[in-house]
């Protein structure tokens, strides 16, 4: 199987220039898609990796890659397995599936390996939404990981309640059950195929920017094979359990790499309390709550953005695009 590399450009959309896009196998042979680019500007900061969150390609990052080369960085960024342009894992598409999330961490191996490391310029910082997020605090407990900070919108620690169709309790035993075995390819209940940047911006859980939101649709509507439905009952069990493992109170002792946590104050995605409990519990990190802020930071209003990118700045050191 040969995933399409090509990104897509859309009037309201467009790809940054100088896009680097290719392939590259997971250790399973999985093909994953890449881009990567250059500084805009200097003084020369490195490269950001950055690692969206479920079901979110390449191409919905244009804007914050952007912003991020203004600053003097490179950025290098891949679309995760099951997802975006990469092979995906079913015979249905659109099923958001993965067996166990150390096949994540599996990927970003492969991919600072193959991509990052020998064309993008040190040093290296670590930029992961939600489930991107989850997945480099999984890491960040490795002695001699190659990055020296991580910046982490909104990570995945625990789902919120509010997303739930049932206690929190029952959601846990549900997925431990349905999670394994034939049922663990099936959607959750009451899951479907359809995105969910088709559903309407009032009431939506993600962002209250509108012209943000309706690009994101345009872009599903436009090239629906990069869009993902909703997770399986595996997907499900796998993200309890990576979220359960880091919300372990000894995990967070263990952490080895600095990392500023950003939670979402109005966020009915994931959970900011677990955001705060953890923060509280690393040695080497710091928190922000972004008040009046929903799950998807940096695709919020401006100003919400701008706190973000002012945070971003202070923690990294780093020139603001107002300098």
């Amino acid at each position: 199987m040969t995933a399409p590399a090509a990104l897509a450009s859309l009037a309201r959309n467009p790809v940054p220039s100088g896009a680097v896009v290719g392939i590259f196998d997971s250790r399973d042979g999985i093909p994953l898609r890449f881009a990567r680019w250059d500084a805009t500007r200097g003084p020369r900061q490195g490269t950001v990796c950055v690692f969206p969150g479920r079901g979110e390609p390449i191409e919905k990052y244009f804007e914050a890659i952007a912003d991020l080369r203004r600053r003097g960085f490179a950025v290098a960024i891949h679309d995760w397995r099951g997802q975006g342009a990469s092979g995906r894992l079913l015979d249905d598409p659109q099923r958001g599936h993965v067996v166990s999330f150390a096949d994540y961490e599996a990927d970003v191996h492969r991919f600072m390996k193959d991509i990052v490391l020998p064309d993008c310029p040190a040093p290296f910082v670590a930029l992961g939404h939600s489930m991107g997020g989850n997945v480099l605090i999984r890491m960040a407990t490795v002695q001699g990981l190659w990055f020296d900070r991580i910046v982490l919108s909104a990570p995945m620690l625990d789902i919120a309640p509010d997303r739930l169709p049932v206690p929190p309790r029952l959601a846990r035993l549900y997925a431990a059950t349905a999670g394994i075995g034939p049922t663990s390819r099936l959607y959750v209940p009451f899951g479907n195929g359809t995105p969910a940047e088709l559903c309407p911006f009032e009431g939506n859980p993600f962002t209250s920017d509108r012209e943000r939101f309706e690009r994101n649709r345009q872009l599903v509507e436009q090239r629906p094979d990069l869009a993902l439905g909703s997770p399986t009952n595996g997907w499900l069990r796998a993200a309890y359990r990576s979220c359960d493992e880091i919300m372990a109170p000894a995990f967070a002792q263990r952490v080895r790499i600095p990392m500023l946590l950003v939670a979402a104050g109005m966020d009915r995605i994931v959970s900011s309390p677990a955001i705060e409990t953890f923060a509280s519990r690393i040695k080497i990190g710091a928190r922000v709550a972004l008040a009046g802020s929903m799950h998807e930071i940096l695709h919020e209003r401006d100003e919400i953005r701008q706190r973000f990118w002012a945070a971003f700045d202070a923690y990294l050191g780093t020139r603001s695009l107002a300098a």
